[in-house]
C-alpha cells in the first residue's frame, strides 16, 4: 500500500450452500458486492467471517479465491488468528505471498483460563513481523479474553515494524483509541473502530481514522467517516443517526448473521446458512432486520436481482 488505508473496511462474510458446503461462486459474488459499495478494503476470514468454523483446507481456498478475485481492485486484509505462533506464522506468509496487502490477528487466546504472559503476547505479534513485510492490524477485542493494555500496543507499535494498524473493539474503545494515539504518536498508522460501528462516533472524535464493520451497508457507513475526517463534523452525526437503528439492531440482535441474511434477500448468495452450533436468527429478529435494511435501501438487497 502507498498510504495508509483509511475509511471502510468490512468483514466479507463466508457464504455457504444449503446443504452448508462452501459456495464458492458466491465467495466471489459476495467480493463484487462489496466493491460495488465503494469500500476502501476487504477483509476476510475474521470472527465475522466464521473463521473458526473453517477447516485449514477451506480457509486457503477462500484466501486464494478471494485475492484472485479481487485483483488488486481494493486491498484484501486477510485474518490469521490463532493460539499457536507457528500456525499464525505460516497464515501469515501464505497471505503475503498470494499478495494480500495486510493481515489482521487477534492475541494468542483459548479461554479465560489459558491466557499467556505479557512477554509471551509480544513474543507471538513479533514472530509475525519478523516473517511478512506487509502491515499487521492488531485487533483487540473481548472475544480474546486477553488484556492487551495501551502501553503493551505502544510497545509493539514502537518495537515491530509492520504493527501499525489497531482496531479496538473493548469497553470505552474510545478513551483507549484516545490514549494509544497520545502516547503512541507517528507509530500508530491506522486507529480503527469496530463494532459494527455502534460506537463510531465517538471513537472518530477520540482519533479513529476508519471502521472495519461487516460487510452489511458499507456505502451508508462511510459516508460517517470520511465526513468526519474532512471536518465535517455535523454531516458526520446525521448520518449516523440515520444508521443507527439498522447498526444497533445488527449488533445487538442479529451479529454475523445480518450480512448474510441481506445478501441471502438481495441474491448476492443463495443461502444466508451458518455453520453448526450456530443456528439461524428468529423469523422475528429476521423481519425486524430487513424492514430496517429497506427502509436504507441497501444496495446488497438489490444487488443480485
Amino acid at each position: 500500500m502507498k498510504k495508509p488505508l483509511t475509511g471502510i473496511l468490512p468483514v466479507a462474510p463466508t457464504p455457504f450452500h444449503a446443504n452448508g458446503t462452501v459456495d464458492e461462486d458466491g465467495m466471489r459474488r459476495v467480493l463484487d458486492c462489496l466493491i460495488a459499495q465503494g469500500v476502501d478494503a476487504i477483509c476476510i476470514l475474521a470472527n465475522y467471517s466464521e473463521q473458526f468454523v473453517l477447516s485449514d483446507e477451506e480457509r486457503a481456498l477462500l484466501m486464494r479465491i478471494s485475492v484472485e478475485h479481487v485483483a488488486g481492485r481494493v486491498p484484501v486484509i486477510v485474518t490469521i488468528s490463532h493460539f499457536y505462533t507457528g500456525i499464525v506464522v505460516e497464515r501469515a506468509k501464505a497471505a503475503q505471498a498470494l499478495g494480500a496487502s495486510m493481515v489482521m490477528m487477534m492475541p494468542p487466546y483459548h479461554g479465560v483460563g489459558l491466557v499467556p504472559a505479557d512477554q509471551g503476547v509480544f513474543e507471538h505479534f513479533e514472530a509475525v513481523n519478523n516473517a511478512i513485510s506487509i502491515p499487521i492490524m492488531i485487533q483487540d477485542a473481548p472475544l480474546s479474553g486477553v488484556s492487551l493494555p495501551v502501553p503493551s500496543l505502544v510497545r509493539m507499535a514502537k518495537e515491530l515494524e509492520n504493527v501499525s494498524y489497531f482496531k479496538l473493539e473493548t469497553p470505552f474503545a474510545a478513551d483507549k483509541l484516545a490514549a494509544l494515539i497520545e502516547a503512541g504518536g507517528d507509530e500508530i498508522v491506522g486507529p480503527f473502530d469496530g463494532e459494527e460501528a455502534v460506537t463510531l462516533l465517538a471513537d472518530l472524535d477520540a482519533g479513529a481514522t476508519g471502521t472495519m464493520t461487516s460487510g452489511m451497508f458499507p456505502e451508508h457507513i462511510r459516508p460517517i467517516v470520511m465526513e468526519h475526517l474532512a471536518g465535517n463534523g455535523d454531516a458526520a452525526l446525521a448520518q449516523w443517526q440515520k444508521c443507527l437503528p439498522l447498526i444497533n439492531h445488527e449488533n445487538r440482535q442479529c451479529g454475523l448473521r445480518a450480512c448474510k441474511t441481506v445478501y441471502a434477500a438481495g441474491g448476492v448468495i443463495e443461502s444466508d446458512y451458518v455453520r453448526h452450533p450456530l443456528k439461524p436468527m428468529s423469523e422475528r429478529t429476521k423481519t425486524r432486520l430487513l424492514q430496517l435494511a429497506g427502509d436504507m435501501n441497501l444496495i446488497a438487497l438489490k444487488w443480485g436481482k
